[in-house]
């Protein structure tokens, strides 16, 4: 299903602490992901859904937007950018974007936040929006633990009633998956230059006004990867097929080699895991649903599962890695296991020792 070509806002403002050190040089949104930058696959899939013009939000390292994507031709889209002084919060975001706009003011208008991962339908959600005359319609996804989130519970004809915090006894498992239209003119009613929360102000504000706000509700693949298990499972879960992107780099399958890309014969690399490029894999290694980025090394023995190893790093022989991630130039020396949510900052050095690390590094 395709909907009329339109205009799309692309939250991509945040500065990714809780992906830190991933994050520390590169925004969130443009970390490697099953061989692109993750954008690549929301624009991809924005554009198959109809989108043809994108404006970004940006703040944090805005310019690195401009250097990855340029105007968007090579993606088949016109982009542009619109930059955040000081961050004005969700809602401030799409308001100072809107002033690039080109729509009028009856029309809708998608908004997407730069860190979800989802394979809901946007254009049927656009069609529901435009079918019901909607101020704002909402996807919303369900969890089985909705507790860890706000949610938003709906009547039988799919109007949104609240916005709810998080609380013990949920009384719906839906919750805000990241992805709204917006009638343009109910854009232009945030105020400009303010920050301004969508969730806490906007949409409540629609609701206690008497305005159609309406909840596109699946149980389709949605990740949100805001930290680093979520980062990995996602760029995997991409690699194997789990979730389609017609951004994805190659083939679906236990493993993704890019350019230049070294796995030994006798490595075993499975599980969605991404060799970055010239990066090597030698003899003996296992690699489980990892992301290896470029020019990194796994020496001969080494185990990597579920983990990041970053630009240039190298994991010694017989070091092993579950849910870690290393850090841009690091080196972990043989006889190091790291486990269960390790992180180790750009440029360290662990010498070769057998002590179990469990925290920051």
């Amino acid at each position: 299903m395709r909907s009329p070509d339109l205009e799309a806002i692309l939250l991509v403002g945040g500065q990714g602490t809780r992906l830190r050190p991933l994050t520390l040089r590169t925004p969130k949104p443009l970390l490697p992901t099953a061989g692109v930058p993750f954008l690549a696959h929301q624009l991809a899939k924005a554009r198959a859904h109809g989108v043809r013009r994108v404006v970004f939000a940006t703040s944090y390292r805005a310019s690195m937007f401009t250097e990855v994507f340029g105007d968007g031709s090579d993606l088949g889209l016109e982009i542009v950018y619109m930059t955040e002084e000081t961050p004005l919060g969700t809602g401030g975001a799409i308001r100072n974007a809107a002033a690039a706009l080109t729509c009028p003011p009856e029309s809708p208008v998608l908004v997407l936040n730069g860190d979800i991962l989802s394979g809901h339908d946007i254009a049927a959600q656009v069609g529901l929006h435009v079918s019901r005359g909607a101020a704002v319609t909402l996807h919303l996804t369900e969890v089985a633990d909705a507790s860890r989130f706000g949610c938003v519970p709906t009547g039988a004809d799919g109007r949104v009633t609240a916005f709810l915090e998080k609380m013990a006894n949920p009384v719906t498992n839906r919750i805000n998956a990241g992805c709204y239209v917006f009638q343009r003119s109910v854009i232009d009613t945030i105020p400009a230059g303010q920050v301004v929360s969508v969730e806490r102000e906007t949409f409540p504000s629609l609701i206690e006004a008497g305005e159609l706000v309406l909840g596109f509700a699946d149980s389709s693949y949605w990740l949100d990867v805001g930290t680093p298990a979520a980062f990995v499972q996602g760029s995997a879960d991409l690699v194997l097929g789990r979730l389609d992107s017609p951004a994805l780099p190659g083939p679906a399958g236990e493993f993704l080699l890019m350019d230049g890309a070294v796995v030994s014969p006798e490595a075993k690399v499975t599980g969605g895991t991404v060799v970055g490029r010239r990066a090597t894999v030698e003899a003996g290694a296992s690699v489980r649903g990892s992301v290896l980025a470029d020019d990194c090394v796994v020496a001969s023995g080494a185990t990597v599962v579920d983990s990041v190893v970053g630009t240039g790093a190298r994991v010694a022989a017989g070091a092993v890695l579950r849910q870690v991630v290393v850090g841009d130039e690091a080196q972990i020396g043989p006889g190091n296991e790291l486990m269960s949510g390790v992180r180790v900052w750009p440029g360290v050095r662990l010498p070769e020792c057998s002590v179990r690390f469990s925290s920051d590094v």
